[in-house]
């Protein structure tokens, strides 16, 4: 794997045992993990991931699980208490270290990330499961990111990320939309866009980025996402271990 790191285990969801404790077969095994890399689904976050943070740095690829406030606070607790570090990986999310750049600053007033792809490659639950896209572009969501994470745990994680990226404006006020358009059968699209403050003249800063990622049809990760994904992993390597949640 390079940076002298290598695998000590994996684990399939589709694997996973009633209590949820498989990740832990590696300690009894006598191996120490430094860093244990989730990309099967947020559900694993919510449940193992505090406990997670007692023995290894965790990477987070299902960053909408943060979008749940006592799974935020419990790794947070966790973090601090076992000085472990909690990453999440950037995923699709372009200029990332802009956003948070500008936040810290004090200069981000708004912000909203759009996703659109064909209805294949949604994978919805609740409310959104029975939403059925007839017109050639249907809008299946609008409104705060953390609104949507729960029904769309897996097409809601540039949004979520964004919304760790901006901590001003967080789940609750950065804006998801999640679009089904069926013109798009080998495609991710990506718009951010955001504004800054209002300057002297009364105009504001403003970006909008458009992200088209190939994506084999009914997929739910576009072939560049992946590639980034690897990248975030190889970049917290290089990181030091120190408490908190951090971009990556």
């Amino acid at each position: 794997m390079g940076l002298g790191a290598a695998a000590s285990s994996q684990w399939r969801l589709d694997h996973r045992p009633a209590n949820g404790r498989t990740w832990l077969s590696a300690r009894s095994r006598g191996r120490h993990p430094d860093l244990v890399v989730e990309v099967a689904h947020p559900k694993i976050i919510q449940e193992s991931g505090a406990e997670i943070l007692r023995y290894a740095d965790l990477l987070v690829g299902s960053p909408s699980a943060l979008a749940d406030q006592t799974t935020e606070q419990q790794l947070l607790e966790a973090s601090h208490r076992w000085s472990h570090a909690v990453f999440v990986a950037r995923g699709a999310l372009w200029g990332t270290e802009d956003i948070t750049r500008l936040d810290e600053a004090g200069g981000l007033q708004s912000l909203r990330v759009t996703m659109a792809t064909h209805p294949d490659g949604f994978r919805l639950e609740g409310p959104l499961a029975t939403e059925h896209s007839t017109r050639p572009r249907t809008v299946l969501y609008e409104g705060p990111v953390r609104g949507l994470c729960p029904f769309a745990p897996r097409n809601s994680n540039t949004m979520a990320a964004a919304a760790l990226a901006a901590p001003s404006l967080g789940f609750d006020r950065v804006i998801g939309v999640l679009v089904a358009d069926f013109s798009l059968k080998d495609m991710h699209v990506v718009d951010v866009e955001l504004s800054g403050t209002p300057g002297p003249t009364g105009r504001s800063f403003a970006v909008h980025t458009h992200r088209e990622n190939p994506a084999e049809p009914g997929a739910v990760t576009g072939s560049a996402t992946v590639t980034t994904f690897w990248r975030s992993l190889l970049g917290c390597c290089q990181l030091p271990s120190k408490p908190g949640i951090h971009l990556c």
